[in-house]
């Protein structure tokens, strides 16, 4: 049985939804780009700013998200078992690679970046914990949408694909073929998919999340990344095994 949203309520998730996906905002472009009238919006903004949600620039026009946002966010992480299960395991593969690692959430065609370890080199790729990129586009996602059935691949995936690179997967059936390679190998490869001239290996944790090792194309061979998804293969059979006795 589906429900009507209570207008207010979903104007102001609609506006930190916005906040988050493109920084700072003006009370003109939220307004233009959320279709809320300019003296509603007011009203909600100078709610949000009293309770810590928003914050405005030195200038007072422009909008963007609080403290308060920050300390719900990392209330998330903390109360999350399997980030605080893997903490010791990411750990370990940056240690033992010095290169950056993720741990990625499925979130419909989605994948969220849920913890981090950033890699000792210079090089290295850049992202942030809380980032949201297309399933189909990196490691990290692919590993996840291998996981799924094709009739709920057909619900979950855009038609047509985004690119995000010139190496972006965006034919359906080549991405169809890639997933079966993935569930044959047991680990899914990002070769310049997402950002131009990084690499990625990761595995399934379980059917919403999963672990990566991200490498420059500069410093990446066959050897590293087969050494990376059998460092992935152990981590994660260490993960389920310590899941299974809780």
């Amino acid at each position: 049985m589906s429900t009507q949203p209570v207008k207010s309520a979903d104007r102001t998730l609609e506006i930190l939804e916005a906040l988050a996906a493109g920084g700072r905002r003006t009370l003109g472009e939220l307004a233009r780009d959320l279709a809320i009238p300019k003296s509603s919006l007011h009203g909600i903004l100078r709610t949000m700013a009293s309770r810590g949600w928003v914050e405005t620039d030195p200038t007072g026009t422009r909008f963007g998200l609080g403290l308060t946002a920050l300390q719900v966010g990392s209330a998330y992480l903390d109360t999350d078992d399997l980030v605080g299960l893997l903490g010791g395991v990411l750990d370990e593969l940056a240690a033992a690679f010095g290169e950056t690692v993720h741990l990625g959430r499925l979130d419909g065609a989605y994948v969220v970046y849920v913890a981090k370890r950033e890699s000792v080199h210079p090089l290295r790729l850049y992202s942030a914990i809380g980032r949201r990129l297309p399933a189909h586009a990196t490691a990290l996602g692919k590993a996840l949408l291998a996981e799924r059935p094709a009739a709920e691949l057909d619900a979950l995936l855009p038609d047509p694909l985004p690119r995000l690179t010139r190496r972006t997967i965006v034919d359906r059936d080549a991405l169809d073929a890639e997933l079966a390679e993935i569930r044959a190998r047991g680990y899914a490869l990002d070769h310049e998919e997402n950002t131009e001239g990084i690499v990625c290996v990761a595995r399934a944790v379980r059917a919403t999340d999963a672990i990566s090792l991200s490498v420059p194309a500069a410093r990446m061979t066959e050897a590293i990344a087969q050494r990376m998804a059998e460092a992935l293969a152990r981590a994660v059979e260490r993960v389920r095994s310590a899941r299974a006795l809780l």
